[in-house]
């Protein structure tokens, strides 16, 4: 798979947001950041893989926790500089065990 023209312009700009939603029940599950080797390592191995903004380095989903993400499909967005990542979740999504990073309200 090619990455599209519009997500190669959009990593000139920075860092892409990258949603995670489950493949099954359309919930969304997380957000996080990519850059171009993560989204091209996403496409290789079929494993979400991240770039932390703190660690400056990639991560894949699930390395540390074994919760990994096992991604189905992608699209991306009108601008493209956002990618939608459908997965299979293995374990909790979020890093505080819950399933998904919107766990909380506002109120």
């Amino acid at each position: 798979m090619k990455i599209p023209q519009q997500i190669e312009q959009a990593f000139t700009k920075g860092l892409i947001a990258a949603i995670a939603q489950d493949a099954e029940t359309n919930e969304v599950l997380m957000m996080a950041w990519m850059n171009q080797k993560a989204l091209e390592k996403t496409i290789d191995t079929k494993r979400a893989t991240y770039f932390s903004r703190s660690r400056n380095s990639l991560w894949v989903k699930g390395e540390t926790s074994g919760h990994f993400q096992e991604v189905v499909a992608i699209s991306f967005d009108c601008d493209g500089d956002a990618v939608l990542l459908k997965i299979n979740q293995t374990g909790a999504a979020c890093h505080t065990g819950e399933r998904s990073c919107f766990h909380n309200e506002l109120s």
